[in-house]
């Protein structure tokens, strides 16, 4: 792959992992607040979505297989998360855990391919 198209995935990457994560962090407090708002697993369904198509591409591409590795092991742990969430109702710190392992690959790739 290109490098720019790396580079733009990357910045997908790190974009959608950290929405993705501060909507984690933030809906539970506004959930307390009543505005009649319901956990919605849609949401977390459409960033694994982006999660598991940037980090398809990526692995791909020319990058290192510690980025690699980072980037399918934090994908698997989100989207084990989401799973639990979904389909059991059961709430982790995965999808957390995750999330930051995918923004710690994501820039590592970026500032890779940057200096290239």
């Amino acid at each position: 792959m290109k490098k720019k198209s790396i580079a733009i995935l990357d910045i997908l990457g790190i974009s959608a992992a950290s929405l993705c994560l501060a909507h984690c962090l933030l809906f539970p407090i506004l959930t307390v607040i009543p505005l009649g708002l319901a956990e919605n697993h849609w949401i977390d369904v459409f960033f694994v979505c982006i999660g598991m198509f940037v980090v398809s591409k990526i692995l791909h591409s020319e990058a290192s297989k510690k980025v690699k590795i980072i980037l399918s092991v934090s994908l698997a742990i989100v989207l084990g998360g989401v799973v639990l969430e979904v389909v059991w109702q059961i709430d982790t710190a995965m999808v957390l855990i995750g999330g930051i392992g995918m923004i710690i690959g994501h820039i590592l790739n970026y500032k890779v391919h940057s200096k290239l």
